[in-house]
């Protein structure tokens, strides 16, 4: 089954309403990029290291690379970290008009309070709207279920939420302590004052105010380029669970989990561990559904009923199957002791190179489009954000010195979190280093932005959990 069949079986209504979601998740994206991406270009034209238009060209440029690059080269384990706060099963499980409206919800509610922040000039973080917006429709749908608050992945939702409460801190100590070193190491006093008339800096240090722009645009689309296409994973799997199911960019890898079952089993029969009765049953299920086959999409056309005659999708079965077995992986992994290290260390590669790949992708198209999406928007609408962080968190004009401290810090903090496999806001690793620097350099914070700024950080998950409750809930009214 290809895109366009998945596309071509959807009723009217349905495709519609998915042209319009996948409209709305780029347009999240498209936000995000001047919203979020504003923070980077703000130094090197503060600074006046480069004119404004090359600046934003430049930064969305390495914006589109970072999401490309790193999704196709290292994987897309931030983008699954969002997927996977809200069970994919409630999107199966729940009627089709309620998946639909879940998603619509999200996307309504992230979008809005984005284009509101960025109106009133407040850098706020895209993850936290995302993810207050994924945590609203999940919390809302199990309330209106009567299951309490099942329907999100608080264990991972626990993930997310402290990498970004952490981030700001880091940012903040971070870029002030860097700051520091440097006037300790380099003694150049117009590096560290406000810059005057038509000063510019020296060219080594343009060289390195570029450098770092550049490495906080990489990182952004590195790790919120990710988000999107989290996001637009959520949209596809809710209209087309049958297709995403499995993995359509390697479709040619059933041998290779056909395989992964057999040696999972080995394993455990080499080290004398008892499989358990759910283990057993998924790799007996994997092995009968992939025994002959050699491309995953011939199962489209397995027919397969339940207990009590319904019929059944079987790739969604054996992505269960699969999803269950890697699970049980991974709580083994978290008890070493328990287990011999060799059988550990063999079940981490089959985990990791046979039986993910098949579950967690990112569609090429999804790639490509959510890194133009989030290239284009560094482009526009920029300069609300660039005036607030520049000119109203210190009482004085951004130094040299600060914009290359606050920058050099949130790439590499933002790096680090894509290693961690952990969505951390672009926004509040470079604003709270900005404010680390102007306390480090004695240049004072202006105390009525930075409760502005405080309030819109604290409100944003709240907000947008709220938002996206109270949307889904009308939608739910409506389609009754």
């Amino acid at each position: 089954m290809t895109f366009w069949d998945a596309v071509a079986a959807l009723p009217l209504g349905s495709l519609v309403i998915l042209a319009l979601a996948l409209l709305i998740a780029f347009a999240f994206e498209f936000i995000n990029g001047f919203h979020d991406t504003a923070n980077a270009v703000t130094t090197v034209i503060y600074t006046r290291t480069l004119p404004a238009t090359p600046a934003v060209i430049y930064s969305g440029f390495l914006n589109f690379l970072g999401a490309l690059i790193t999704v196709l080269f290292f994987g897309a384990a931030v983008a699954f970290s969002i997927v996977n706060l809200l069970p994919v099963d409630l999107l199966i499980d729940a009627r089709s008009d309620a998946a639909l409206v879940m998603v619509l919800a999200l996307l309504l509610a992230g979008v809005t309070w984005n284009l509101g922040t960025w109106y009133l000039g407040l850098p706020v973080s895209s993850s936290h709207t995302l993810i207050g917006s994924i945590l609203g429709v999940g919390m809302a749908n199990s309330l209106w279920e009567g299951t309490g608050l099942s329907g999100v992945n608080w264990a991972k939702a626990g993930e997310v939420g402290l990498g970004l409460l952490l981030s700001p801190l880091i940012g903040f100590i971070l870029a002030a302590t860097l700051l520091l070193l440097m006037k300790q190491v380099l003694k150049e006093p117009r590096l560290y004052r406000p810059p005057e008339g038509d000063d510019r800096p020296p060219r080594w240090v343009r060289v390195v105010l570029i450098l770092t722009c550049g490495g906080v645009s990489f990182a952004h689309g590195s790790n919120d380029g990710q988000k999107g296409m989290g996001l637009l994973l959520l949209v596809l799997i809710g209209f087309m669970p049958v297709h995403y199911a499995l993995t359509v960019n390697r479709p040619e890898m059933a041998p290779d989990v056909l395989q992964a079952a057999a040696a999972i089993r080995t394993e455990f029969a080499q080290h004398n561990v008892e499989l358990s009765p759910q283990l057993d049953a998924d790799l007996t299920y994997i092995t009968t559904r992939l025994t002959g086959r050699t491309n995953l999409e011939e199962l489209a056309t397995v027919e397969e009923t339940d207990a009590a005659g319904n019929p059944v999708n079987v790739r969604w079965e054996l992505r269960q199957a699969i999803l269950r077995t890697k699970r049980t992986l991974q709580a083994m992994e978290s008890v070493p002791e328990r287990y011999p290290a060799a059988m550990l260390e063999r079940l981490h590669e089959i985990r990791k190179k046979q039986l993910t790949p098949a579950i967690e992708f990112v569609p090429l198209w999804v790639v490509i489009g959510t890194a133009l999406a989030l290239g284009i928007g560094t482009c526009i609408g920029y300069k609300r954000i660039v005036i607030t962080v520049a000119e109203k968190i210190g009482q004085t004009h951004l130094t040299y010195g600060q914009g290359a401290a606050a920058e050099a810090v949130a790439a590499a903090t933002i790096l680090g979190a894509d290693f961690a496999h952990l969505p951390v806001s672009t926004t509040q690793v470079l604003s709270s280093g900005v404010a680390g620097t102007m306390a480090a350099n004695g240049s004072g914070i202006q105390a009525a932005t930075c409760r502005k700024i405080l309030l819109a950080w604290v409100l944003t998950l709240p907000a947008c959990v709220t938002l996206a409750a109270v949307l889904f809930w009308i939608g739910r009214g409506i389609v009754g």
